[in-house]
């Protein structure tokens, strides 16, 4: 596909599949018209990365349906400059979303092939302000917290505590909970030491791997 026909299909995914849906923040929606999703996708992928689903990226992993990218990142409520953890790195898509508005991204990655793809995916895009890390994304981030919201792009049996820890009084922490094979997305705010939760929707997403998650 030709790179004039990628920019009319993410025009037109940003029209259809976000703006119908209620994503209807500015800051969002021009990171997807600008962050080339076409980018981040394996080659022989590529003509599909404007369909309405998710995307295997390699190594059993998937990048997510626009729509889950464009809510998780709406959910998150991001301002310039706000430190942000993603856990599960992916392609970079994700990370470079998030960069795009402002944030200064850690991305934790257990794959090691994965951590080389997005941080090159990233860096190939101009987004130099996102570090992509090998760890147990499950732990977090100790050595840079607190963050002033956290993503996590894989399905939790449960809330990781460390990740509710290493937020800042005021934080958000974007989470799929519940089975390896369905769960509910959350939104949790630290709120003085204590933690709101509220369910967003029904989802599906790889299982998260860690000492907090699901065994290998």
């Amino acid at each position: 596909m030709k790179e004039n026909n990628f920019e009319q299909s993410r025009r037109d995914m940003v029209e259809t599949q976000l703006k119908r849906r209620g994503i209807d923040s500015p800051k969002v929606l021009e990171a997807f018209l600008n962050v080339p999703r076409e980018n981040f996708i394996p080659e022989k992928s590529r003509k599909y990365a404007y369909n309405d689903s998710p995307l295997p990226v390699g190594y059993g992993q998937t990048i997510s349906q626009p729509y889950i990218v464009a809510l998780m990142t709406q959910l998150l409520e991001i301002k310039k400059n706000d430190k942000v953890l993603e856990i599960g790195s992916g392609s970079g898509y994700q990370a470079a979303i998030l960069s795009f508005i402002g944030a200064k991204v850690f991305s934790v990655e257990r794959i090691k092939e994965l951590r080389e793809i997005a941080r090159s995916n990233c860096e190939n895009a101009g987004f130099t302000d996102v570090a992509v890390v090998e760890g147990d994304g499950t732990l977090g981030f100790k050595g840079h917290a607190p963050f002033d919201a956290i993503i996590v792009t894989a399905g939790a049996p449960f809330v990781p505590d460390p990740l509710k820890e290493q937020l800042v009084d005021g934080g958000r922490l974007v989470i799929p909970v519940g089975s390896s094979f369905f769960q509910d997305l959350l939104r949790i705010r630290k709120i003085k030491n204590k933690y709101e939760e509220e369910r967003i929707c029904g989802c599906m997403f790889v299982p998260l791997i860690g000492k907090h998650g699901w065994s290998n």
